[in-house]
């Protein structure tokens, strides 16, 4: 007798066909596996993408030498590192003289010869002494242009930057860290003339300025410096080295009354 419960058939499984490998290539596609070494290389190159992208932005925002001549670029390199190595010998020169101060048997002399030292430092930079020594004479000629306060404070700035000792313009006034300019109107907006602490100065501007010569030639001269910016408003500047340059007028002390030592430290030793 044949057995009433019907034999299970199993299901019949057709062959993959030669569309089923594409789609799983699809899938692997869509839904890619990532190992951790690709992850850490996706996140390296995203951040050099980054960076790339910041550097380009800001090139493009900061485009001041852009276009500037390779002998320009040169001598402002060579100002910098000119002032940089005067800033180290200055400060091995301190460090020898706190050396020398520190010794018991020395200490006396050497801060003695330090006083002195200082006092004749504060004299030329306060604009008290006469000084000579070699530098630049740089001679501003307006040509009836608009050459006034602001291209000769600018031009100030940067000799300053470059390492001046001692200014003086037109052999008449000493320029000091309070040092006043203004200009003198001569009608229709021209500026006719520059007033240097209450001192009227007639153009030509003759500027006499010690420090390395080299550096204080170059220190005005590169594009879009001082040369430059009188050169744009119609003036002309002539820069001469010269290795003496005479410095004799003085400045006149003002007597201070507002500012006063600090109480807590008398002798000014900023500690």
């Amino acid at each position: 007798m044949p057995d009433p419960t019907p034999a299970t058939t199993p299901p019949t499984v057709a062959p993959a066909g030669p569309e089923e490998p594409r789609r799983r290539a699809l899938r692997e596609l869509l839904h890619p596996r990532w190992s951790r070494g690709q992850a850490v290389a996706a996140i390296l190159l995203a951040g050099l993408g980054f960076a790339a992208a910041v550097q380009v932005r800001s090139n493009d925002q900061d485009q001041n030498f852009t276009g500037a001549r390779q002998s320009d670029l040169i001598a402002l390199i060579n100002s910098l590192s000119l002032a940089a190595e005067r800033a180290r010998d200055e400060i091995d020169q301190l460090t020898r003289t706190r050396d020398q101060l520190r010794g018991s048997t020395s200490s006396d002399s050497a801060a003695l010869r330090l006083a002195r030292e200082q006092e004749r430092t504060w004299g030329i930079l306060a604009g008290t002494l006469a000084v000579r020594g070699p530098g630049v004479r740089i001679t501003v000629d307006p040509r009836g242009a608009g050459v006034g306060t602001d291209q000769i404070l600018n031009g100030l700035q940067e000799l300053r930057d470059a390492g001046a000792e001692s200014i003086e313009i037109n052999d008449r006034v000493r320029v000091v860290a309070q040092t006043a300019i203004t200009d003198t109107s001569g009608g229709g907006g021209r500026v006719a003339a520059i007033r240097v602490d209450g001192v009227t100065l007639q153009p030509p501007y003759v500027i006499d300025v010690i420090g390395d010569p080299d550096t204080l030639s170059s220190g005005v001269d590169f594009q879009g410096g001082f040369v430059t910016e009188v050169e744009d408003v119609g003036g002309a500047v002539r820069v001469e080295r010269a290795q003496r340059i005479e410095i004799t007028s003085l400045h006149a002390t003002q007597r201070l009354r507002y500012a006063t030592p600090d109480p807590q430290d008398p002798e000014g030793s900023g500690e």
